[in-house]
């Protein structure tokens, strides 16, 4: 996983995607955890790796904790972003107070 969060749980967008995901293909990582702000800077993966690797795209710390913690229950909740046949997505609402 890869971002940084505010004292609100938001999960905001970082530099050097490309390379980070590149990173985790090489190390043989399957998932990689994106902020959803980040999902333009895929365009410079390239296609190989984004077919070999899932990339869940996340809005709030929330939707990260689901997935490392409670993988059962967060992989039924999560849906396949449309244009990205291995890209899923975490939860789409906003939190309260967000």
């Amino acid at each position: 996983m890869t971002g940084e969060i505010t004292l609100r749980g938001r999960v905001l967008s970082v530099g050097g995607i490309r390379e980070k995901v590149l990173a985790a293909h090489r190390a043989g990582l399957k998932n990689v955890i994106i902020p959803r702000k980040n999902s333009k800077d895929l365009v410079d993966v390239p296609k190989k790796v984004q077919e070999d690797i899932q990339i869940i795209f996340v809005d709030h710390v929330d939707d990260v904790l689901d997935l490392v913690l409670h993988p059962e229950k967060s992989r039924s909740a999560r849906r396949t972003a449309p244009g990205k046949a291995k890209t899923e997505t975490g939860a789409q609402t906003a939190p309260p107070g967000a």
